[in-house]
């Protein structure tokens, strides 16, 4: 693979990404059950770090699974193993539902929401990472993404006095309170979209009491780096790219 250029301020060495697939992308890991669930799992057998990443509401996208393997394969100096668990037990929000502009469609999101408390995943992943731990024993270290709800997973978890990650990331969370980002208590990155709240997440990074980086990606749509992100479209191409690349820098300096 050939090595990219520094861009944007990020190290070399975090650029060495693959070339983005904008359409029908083939995963890289398998799905194993494990904690109970399944468990889309991607990177090297004898890696030190683990991350579980914590999907949208739309569950397995390609998007989501192609970042995945991006955070396991490119940073050769740190090896990443990714697991992504299906919380929904294969019940994703149907896409058809968005945007949610009929009353029937309304109440199945509403129902759906109440059935999928993030607090509730908050409060599983320890036992889970415990699970995780026991099957993959090189891992050292644990830390936890989260995209658009799976956002408020990860500020609920490391928030929490039974956290077991070391490092948090969330991509275009939902519903940021900054009343929420006192609490974190681990090395945090947050990386915005355009139609986020700018008030709000300039909030929240104030309130912020540990090493962290905020950033907006300010023309993306809030999902780009999941499920909404339209990678047949050049710049969010670019940006979905960026966004992984800031998260692999992110982590190289600070996760050790």
């Amino acid at each position: 693979m050939a090595t990219m250029p520094a861009t944007h301020g990020h190290s070399e060495v975090c650029c060495n990404i693959p070339p983005i697939v904008s359409s029908g992308y083939v995963p890289k890991g398998t799905y194993e059950q494990l904690g109970g669930m399944k468990t889309y799992v991607t990177g090297p057998a004898d890696a030190t770090k683990g991350l579980v990443s914590i999907f949208d509401i739309f569950g397995y996208f390609d998007q989501t699974l192609q970042g995945a393997d991006i955070l396991a394969t490119s940073n050769e100096h740190q090896k990443h193993k990714i697991f992504i668990p299906d919380w929904f037990k294969g019940n994703p929000v149907p896409t058809e539902w968005y945007p949610p502009d009929t009353e029937e469609k309304q109440e199945k999101l509403g129902e759906w929401f109440g059935n999928n408390d993030p607090h509730g995943v908050a409060a599983a992943l320890p036992e889970y990472v415990k699970a995780l731990q026991t099957a993959n024993p090189s891992i050292k270290s644990w830390g936890v993404l989260g995209y658009c709800w799976g956002g408020k997973v990860v500020e609920h978890v490391t928030s929490a006095s039974s956290n077991p990650f070391t490092v948090a990331a969330a991509a275009h969370p939902a519903l940021i309170d900054p009343t929420g980002a006192e609490k974190i208590s681990v090395l945090y990155i947050l990386l915005a979209s355009g139609e986020d709240p700018a008030d709000t997440v300039k909030e929240f990074e104030s309130k912020l009491k540990v090493p962290h980086h905020v950033e907006t990606f300010a023309d993306q749509v809030h999902g780009w780096m999941a499920a909404r992100g339209d990678l047949s479209n050049p710049r969010v191409k670019e940006e979905y790219a960026r966004g992984y690349k800031t998260l692999l820098d992110f982590f190289g300096k600070q996760w050790q």
